[in-house]
């Protein structure tokens, strides 16, 4: 068997009470992050509405030039946060096979407070340095 399907097959060594923990904590950066994409598609609609609703004569090319600009910022940090939601996913996912805070890199068991820092990370931190050097 080769050495990445020995990581693959790894699984996870937390009890059910500290993955059903890391569940929860997953859940609720979720459910924020939902959150978060709800009220700023809500803010491109009502920035789009008003864009609409100005006229030539009140509305100037700088102002119209910030406006694009903050619409911009917001459909930027709409997709920053759906990578998040599906990086969340995919660590509830783990959760679910059982390979939930095993590291991709390594195959090695994922600290407890690394997971807690960063609940959706699928490397060490042992990998991450690597990662940085290289």
């Amino acid at each position: 068997m080769s050495d990445s399907n020995d990581k693959q097959a790894q699984k996870t060594m937390f009890s059910a009470e500290e993955l059903a923990y890391f569940r929860g904590l997953i859940e609720d950066k979720r459910a924020s992050a939902q959150d978060d994409i709800a009220r700023m598609r809500e803010q491109m609609a009502d920035a789009r509405e008003q864009s609409e609703n100005d006229t030539a004569y009140s509305f100037h090319m700088a102002d119209a030039g910030t406006d694009a600009m903050e619409r911009e910022k917001l459909y930027l940090m709409v997709a920053r946060q759906q990578k998040y939601v599906g990086y969340l996913d995919r660590a509830l996912d783990r959760i679910e096979n059982g390979t939930y805070g095993i590291c991709k890199v390594t195959g090695e068991q994922i600290a407890r407070e690394r997971l807690e820092a960063v609940p959706h990370t699928e490397i060490s931190i042992e990998a991450k340095l690597q990662q940085k050097t290289k």
